[in-house]
């Protein structure tokens, strides 16, 4: 084997280690397994996993989008798109052991196929933010757990609906909601790393399980609040009504 051949070896052995690297990493949050829905546990363990430099661009990501989510929400989306379509495809290319080509051929289809059909991946955006919601009230007002399904399912069809009806409402409440999850995903995870803050944090909130919901609720109002108060035209710019009669 000459230099050249040695070179493109360690190149595709070093693509190999970071496809799989990718595919074994948890960018997305747990998905339903193992017949049920993730649980409050489930979002904190996978936090745990979140390395420092993802935990850092959840935060940057949960802010932009916690306080810029309306005006630029046709990226936003873009990314999430993206990062489905990412995540689906090197699912796909992990039998045919492709994965990174997958993940890059997925993500960039996905993200191009959202921007013509923008109000349609805002639908499906808050359609999947619902399904979480519906499942999550589901269990929080007490029904059979193994029906968690019936409450997502609820969730994603009103949710859906909702960009439809209300179009930019829609937008600026996906965002706020998208926000809270990064922006208490990206401290959890932070928080995770320290040994003597991870043992105390463990222990509150298996005590307070309603803290995780919380510190996803709160941010969320907040950021729903500034949107909409930043977003609503002022009466300066506001079209001049016309006198009667005219």
């Amino acid at each position: 084997m000459n230099g050249l051949e040695r070179q493109a070896h360690g190149r595709k052995a070093h693509v190999n280690l970071l496809a799989e690297t990718a595919a074994s990493v948890g960018i997305l949050p747990p998905l339903p397994a193992d017949g049920h829905w993730p649980r409050e546990s489930d979002f904190v363990n996978w936090c745990q996993a979140v390395g420092p430099g993802l935990a850092a661009f959840f935060l940057a990501a949960g802010i932009i989008f916690l306080l810029w989510g309306y005006p630029t929400f046709r990226y936003l989306i873009m990314l999430n798109c993206g990062i489905v379509g990412a995540y689906l495809g090197a699912a796909m290319g992990k039998k045919a052991d492709t994965v990174l080509a997958g993940a890059l051929i997925g993500g960039f289809i996905a993200a191009a196929l959202a921007w013509p059909m923008m109000k349609w991946a805002v639908a499906l955006t808050g359609a999947s933010i619902g399904a979480v919601l519906g499942a999550a009230f589901w269990r929080v007002s007490g029904q059979a757990p193994d029906y968690d399904w019936a409450g997502g399912l609820t969730g994603f069809i009103a949710f859906g609906m909702l960009s439809f009806i209300v179009y930019r409402g829609g937008i600026i409440l996906y965002t706020s909601l998208q926000g809270g999850l990064l922006l208490a995903a990206g401290m959890l995870a932070l928080l995770e790393k320290y040994p003597s803050v991870a043992e105390r944090l463990q222990s509150t909130l298996k005590e307070q399980p309603a803290l995780v919901p919380l510190s996803i609720i709160i941010p969320a109002i907040v950021g729903l609040v500034y949107q909409y108060h930043q977003s609503s035209p002022s009466p300066a710019t506001a079209a001049p009504k016309k006198p009667p009669g005219k």
